[in-house]
């Protein structure tokens, strides 16, 4: 391997001066963001002088900027030969593999090679020479967002990004102004600085947490090639052009492009679970130079994050290193979410600003009608001084005439009512959710044994959302069903060798397999089989058994369970995969290894719904299986052969559906010389195509997949996950709505709806099942006609007392992705909302991946109705990620889900503690939260305003400035978030046993206008009598302002808290705690604030508490504030209670007497309401 050799990779860093060399085509499709992720072109040495270019040979490997639709890479074949079966002599050429999804059809047409100012020069094993001409980044990963220099200034950057930050920046800003200073500078600083600082703490802590990380991964080890021998290297120390070598089950450090490996084929295989979330192994393969053709791109390359299995060791030269790796440059989170209540939040904080301002303005009008009645007084008043007596000459102080005073007051009644709106508000709201989130995680409940994975919260900003949701869409595979196979053994080589998983076999069958191919039965069973056990991507991986280590397990590594599922079936019956390579398979068939050469795989799409594989088989055929969905398959059939099998086969099919299976088509036929020598020279085209690779790779796939034998279907039971049904019922009668949006045929989803109970007997079926718009109008409008009669009929026997089934019987809407192709983003959406707004269940089938989402928008656009989206797959991410609120399933098809979820578990069942529970318990303790915050800071407001007008509205102030400050920080702040974070209303065995009380949430009966207007009259109160009862109670004593302001500051502090311990429901003492603790602490803090000569109200509060009026005005005050509260609060529970407050007396009164209360709840029976 020479030094010299060097690769020239797309890079913005590259200079001018780079040579310009020859180029050859070749096809790419990584989705790496450097350009690398799209056709590339390479530059490589001449092949007619080979010495020459051992020196100064450079290889240039260029992309041009196209947008590529499909990150799977395509799998590389090389060094293939059919042996006896072969038409021609193929060992010196390589073969490929086709590409799943490769590329992007279209492609621009000016899409052409880039210039050599845009590529990468890289040496091999010469980093310094590599490095030397071109600033390439080091493999040092950073993923901390801040550092000393930078913390403070990007982080309060960030955290001014909240407008109320801003508000309060600019209240203080203005307090240090002389003519508007109304508490001291420091203390006007005090809310605000606490708020960014805590936040600060926070965020430092979480980058402090990242850059442990970094520097965890920045010193792991790796061997890198130093004078000839490979030692030890710090990830952070390597260097683009170093040659590195990755032992089994090791992470890349950085990207790669393989240069050998320990196969002899040059193949590796990979796990990219970290990187895209795929738990399959892929293939890559070596790079290599033929004649004048360098095939460089993804079969050859490594990313970090990819970990090596079932490769023993591999060796590759590192191009891409630190941030320019695809890891970092993919590394993006979810998109961000707010939650309903902190959106809804917002017009309340505008309401509170209007109030805000309408205090301001009453204050500043009044100080300037007195102004304008006194302006011939203001020189003798004694508490309003226009000049200053202190000085020989009397001299203007503090008055710039009565217009300028109104603008002075004004913006002074700003500062002073600043608390309106409450600061303390947001991170009350944050350190809430993260004591919900802690006991989400921690709630054993929503633990899943089999995959030993609990509960995740991914979103720690929409944790009361899961209380209000409306409308719930699931996939189906994977999540409500499990997704996996069991299959039985079978032996080889005399070794006690088995499948991983087992299954039954069919005794007569196995018997027939046994056969060989003497007949045209045991032919058909033959090729069947081997189909099975060819036609995947299967990798077989030989494994010790734990229980008994003389036995060997063969287990198989798939794409999809499905294929997994089939590779069993295949072994249970003698037909076991065990070895396969970049070039052939072998399969022991009953005890005899056979050699299959692997000529090319043509893999699954979603268009063509089929993959094939030609083999060319130890008898001198070559041939090709097919497999594929019965949709795509029965049209490439040849129906000139075996029409009794074919119309069997429909049967079956049509019968296997509607028990639940997942069901396949398999068929083959036999390639002739020329045929095979035609689709070989297609298929090589089409593989090194730079324009339009996976639409030439998908036209030499129809052109061999046709004409097909017919061999039989397979059928796969996807079994429903623990717990599945009783979940559905369960969410359900809680009023929510539940769609299944899955890919699998009709009568598939219709089967499993009814094992789930999604479906039932007594159900009207809408099956709408459309090949044009015209059709698709014409049947919403029959099925609406027919909901509505229903509805009509409905009310008609409600109101005549009269029972009728099919009156009464709930409807049931099932259509398919055709005629959701001509529905959605058309004038028939309205009409399918319509329709499926009345409909008890909907049921989507054959819907791709965008439908889902499509539908989920639908929902959002027309309804302001939460809505939740659960899938366990790649192709329910842009559902996820669409509704209101995503759930991953961490099930059996990778990670992709979870990783763009905002919540994760191991089972669909969970969904029901997670909504009905703790989604209940969420909404309504934040829905409390948020109201008795705007409660406790505007009583406190009002207060200081009806001072303000027994003041000569000059604003000054009886309490203390820094108890004003402490109020919503120590004073009252502690209470409210411990008790949003562990007050119960309900308790978990109600909400399970009562879903009915989960339509609280959804009819926002926790937090609405009307509780907001209700607060804010119960407010207006309390304030008033906290204000007049010691106001007439001391108005002819000698007591200062100081002292009755510190009787405000307490009083105001232990109503507020006495206020919240009436809406306390399950006492315990960390309650007792908080509650009286902050009482006490508020006293404390007043007499240390009171203790000190410097500040204003020096021993105000020890004069005042001497006195036994004091006391008398506390208990008066309470009282007389908390009375009306109390008694409405007593008449409505008694006279109209709600549902939760009679689940909460029948519990109690079970608990008292020991026996079993049964409630009767009404339905939720709601028509969705429209969106605001």
């Amino acid at each position: 391997m020479a030094a010299e050799r060097a690769l020239l990779i797309p890079s913005p860093r590259t200079p001018k001066s780079t040579q310009d060399l020859p180029s050859f085509p070749v096809s790419s499709n990584s989705g790496v963001k450097v350009n690398l992720d799209n056709p590339i072109l390479v530059s490589g040495m001449d092949s007619q002088n080979p010495t020459e270019s051992s020196s100064s040979n450079e290889i240039s490997l260029k992309s041009a900027s196209i947008r590529s639709l499909s990150s799977n890479p395509s799998r590389a074949s090389r060094g293939n030969s059919i042996g006896a079966g072969s038409f021609r002599d193929l060992r010196s050429k390589p073969v490929r593999l086709g590409s799943r999804r490769g590329d992007s059809e279209v492609f621009s047409t000016s899409q052409k090679e880039i210039s050599d100012e845009d590529a990468r020069l890289v040496y091999l094993n010469d980093p310094a020479k590599s490095n030397e001409r071109f600033e390439f980044t080091g493999n040092s990963v950073h993923t901390a967002k801040y550092s000393l220099i930078s913390f403070i200034p990007r982080n309060l950057f960030e955290q001014f990004h909240r407008v109320a930050y801003i508000y309060f920046l600019i209240i203080a800003v203005l307090n240090q102004l002389p003519q508007l200073a109304v508490f001291g500078r420091t203390a006007s600083i005090l809310p605000l600085a606490f708020v960014l600082l805590v936040t600060a703490v926070k965020d430092a802590y979480e980058d402090w947490r990242r850059q442990m990380s970094d520097r965890v991964e920045n010193n792991r080890l790796a061997w890198v090639l130093v004078n000839d021998q490979f030692q030890q290297k710090k990830w952070k120390d390597i260097q683009v052009g170093e040659i590195i070598k990755i032992q089994a089950n090791d992470t890349l450090p950085c990207d790669m492009v393989l240069l050998s490996t320990s196969d002899s084929t040059g193949v590796a295989y990979v796990q990219t679970i970290n990187l895209d979330g795929e738990s399959n192994l892929k293939t890559r393969q070596t790079w290599t130079l033929m004649g004048s053709d360098c095939h460089l791109g993804p079969p050859i390359l490594f990313f970090v994050a990819v970990s090596s299995k079932n490769t023993s060791w591999a060796i590759g030269v590192a191009v891409y290193c630190g941030r320019e790796t695809k890891a970092m440059l993919n590394n993006s989170g979810s998109p961000s979410k707010r939650s309903w209540l902190e959106s809804r939040m917002n017009s309340e904080i505008i309401v509170l600003s209007v109030f805000l301002i309408a205090l301001c303005t009453v204050v500043s009008i009044s100080a300037a009608v007195w102004l304008r009645r006194r302006r011939g007084e203001l020189d003798t008043i004694p508490f309003y001084r226009r000049k200053s007596f202190n000085e020989d000459e009397p001299k203007n102080y503090n008055y710039s005439g009565w217009g300028a005073e109104i603008v002075f007051t004004f913006l002074m009644s700003i500062i002073v009512f600043q608390i309106m709106i409450p600061i303390s508000l947001y991170i009350s709201m944050e350190l809430v959710r993260v004591g919900q989130a802690y006991f989400m995680v921690r709630d054993t409940q929503m633990y899943d044994e089999a995959s030993n994975s609990r509960f995740q919260c991914r979103a720690l900003n929409i944790n009361e959302d899961l209380g209000q949701i409306k409308y719930v869409f699931s996939d189906k595979t994977g999540t409500l069903t499990e997704n996996k196979m069991e299959f039985q053994c079978a032996s080889w080589m005399g070794k006690v060798v088995r499948p991983k998983m087992t299954v039954k076999v069919d005794p007569q069958l196995l018997e027939l397999s046994k056969s060989g191919r003497d007949t045209e039965e045991a032919k058909h069973v033959h090729d069947f089989f081997l189909a099975l056990a060819a036609c995947n991507t299967i990798v077989p991986l030989i494994v010790e058994d734990k229980s008994d280590p003389a036995m060997k397990l063969m287990d198989y590594q798939g794409e999809s369970p499905d294929e997994q599922a089939l590779a069993y079936a295949a072994a249970a019956y003698g037909f076991m995969l065990v070895e396969r390579t970049s070039g052939h398979i072998v399969i022991d068939i009953h005890g005899e290894r056979q050699r299959f050469n692997v000529f090319g795989l043509h893999e699954f799409d979603s268009d063509r719904k089929r993959m094939s594989v030609i083999l060319g088989c130890p008898d001198s055929t070559v041939r090709v299986f097919v497999k594929g969905a019965d949709s795509s398959m029965l049209s490439v059939i040849d129906r000139s052969l075996n029409k009794n099998v074919i119309q069997t086969t429909k049967g079956h099919l049509h019968a296997y559906s509607s028990l639940g299976l997942r069901t396949l088509v398999i068929g083959m036929r036999d390639l002739s010389k020329p045929e095979f020598e035609d689709w070989h020279f297609s298929f090589e085209a089409a593989s090194t195509a730079v324009v339009g690779r996976v639409a030439l790779l998908r036209k030499v796939a129809g052109n061999v997949e046709k004409n097909l034998t017919i061999l039989g279907a397979s059928a796969i039971e996807d079994k429903l996950q623990k717990g599945v049904p009783e979940a559905i019922e369960s969410l359900r009668t809680a009023g929510i709505k539940v769609w299944v949006l899955t890919g699998d045929k009709q009568e598939t989803a219709i089967s499993i709806g009814y094992s789930s109970k999604l479906l039932t007997n007594k159900m009207t079926q809408i099956i709408i099942n459309s090949n044009s718009r015209q059709s698709c109008r014409k049947c919403l409008e029959d099925a609406l006609v027919m909901s509505k009669k229903l509805e009509t009929m409905s009310e008609t026997s409600d109101n005549t007392g009269t029972s009728s089934e099919a009156a009464r019987s709930p409807v049931a809407l099932i259509i398919d992705g055709t005629s959701l192709v001509y529905i959605l983003d058309s004038e028939l959406e309205a009409q399918l909302f319509q329709l499926a707004s009345t409909c008890s269940v909907v049921l989507c089938c054959r819907v791709a991946p965008l439908q889902k989402a499509g539908i989920v928008a639908l929902v959002k656009k027309k309804t302001s109705d939460m809505t939740l989206s659960i899938g366990d797959g790649a192709n329910d991410v842009s559902m996820i990620q669409m509704a209101d609120v995503g759930v991953g399933i961490s099930g059996q098809e990778g990670r992709q889900a979870v990783m763009a979820s905002d919540f994760s578990m191991g089972q669909f069942r969970f969904l029901v503690p997670l909504l009905l529970v703790h989604g209940h318990w969420n909404y309504q303790r934040m829905g409390y939260m948020i109201l008795y915050n705007f409660y406790r800071n505007a009583i406190f407001v009002f207060v200081l305003f009806w001072y303000a007008l027994f003041a000569c509205f000059t604003l000054t102030t009886a309490i203390n400035e820094w108890s004003s400050m402490l109020y919503s920080i120590i004073y009252t702040s502690l209470p409210t978030i411990v008790v949003a974070i562990l007050d119960k209303d309900v308790s978990r065995n109600n909400l399970l046993k009562y879903p009915q009380l989960y339509g609280a949430g959804q009819r926002q009966e926790a937090y609405n206008r009307k509780l907001f207007w209700l607060t804010m009259l119960d407010t207006v109160w309390q304030s008033l009598v906290v204000f007049f009862v010691p106001i007439f109670a001391y108005w002819a004593s000698t007591i200062d302002v100081p002292s009755i302001g510190d009787l405000w500051t307490l009083a105001v502090v232990i109503l507020v808290n006495l206020h919240l311990a009436m809406d306390i429901i399950r006492w315990n003492w960390i309650f007792h705690a908080v509650i009286w603790g902050s009482i006490v602490a508020t006293f404390i803090c007043v007499m240390i604030l009171d203790s000190f000569p410097m500040l204003a109200g020096y021993w105000a509060i020890f004069n005042i508490m001497g006195q036994g009026s004091f006391w008398v005005c506390l208990l008066g005050i309470i009282i007389a504030a908390l009375l009306p509260r109390f008694v409405v609060k007593v008449m409505y529970q008694h006279f109209t209670p709600d549902d939760i407050q009679i689940a909460r007396e029948a519990e109690t009164l079970g608990s008292l007497r020991g026996i079993a209360v049964e409630v009767e709840m009404n339905p939720i029976m709601e028509p969705p309401s429209p969106r605001r």
